[in-house]
C-alpha cells in the first residue's frame, strides 16, 4: 500500500538524487574527458562525433529539469535512450556487472528504473511544475 503522505517526499528524493547524477556525468564529460574529448570517444565508438555535443546538453538540462521537478515525466522518459546508448555502444559489451574492466551495464540498468519510476510517480513534491498524479495524491491523503 502506498503512503499518501510521504510518496511525494520519496517521488521528490528519487527525481532529485537522479537530477544530480545526470549533471554529474555532463560534468565529468564537460570538466575532465571535456567536450571535444568526448567527441573523440563518441568517434571512436563510431558514432558521430556531435552527438556528443548533444548529450552534454541533454544530460545537463535534463539534470536542472529533474532536480527543479519540470516535466519530470517528459524528462525522464526523453533521458532514458542516453542510458540506453551507453549501455548499446559502451557497457554492454563489458557484461553486466559495473565492477567489471570499463564497467558493465548494472548501474544503467537501475538508472533507468529509476526513471521509469519518475515517470509514473510524476514530480513528487516541491516540484516548479506539479503534475496531476502528485496532485492526485495529495487529494487522497
Amino acid at each position: 500500500m502506498i503512503d499518501n503522505r510521504t510518496a511525494p517526499y520519496a517521488a521528490t528524493a528519487l527525481r532529485v538524487a537522479l537530477g544530480i547524477l545526470f549533471l554529474a556525468h555532463a560534468g565529468l564529460k564537460f570538466f575532465v574527458f571535456t567536450p571535444e574529448g568526448t567527441a573523440q570517444f563518441f568517434t571512436s565508438l563510431g558514432l558521430p562525433g556531435p552527438l556528443a555535443y548533444l548529450v552534454i546538453l541533454v544530460e545537463t538540462l535534463g539534470g536542472f529539469a529533474l532536480i527543479a521537478g519540470v516535466y519530470s515525466r517528459l524528462v525522464a522518459l526523453a533521458l532514458v535512450p542516453v542510458l540506453l546508448g551507453a549501455i548499446v555502444t559502451v557497457h554492454g559489451p563489458a557484461g553486466f556487472f559495473f565492477t567489471n574492466p570499463n564497467g558493465g551495464w548494472e548501474f544503467l540498468a537501475l538508472w533507468i528504473v529509476g526513471l521509469v519510476s519518475v515517470a509514473l510517480l510524476g514530480d513528487g513534491a516541491y516540484a516548479l511544475r506539479p503534475t496531476t498524479a502528485a496532485a492526485l495524491l495529495t487529494a487522497r491523503a
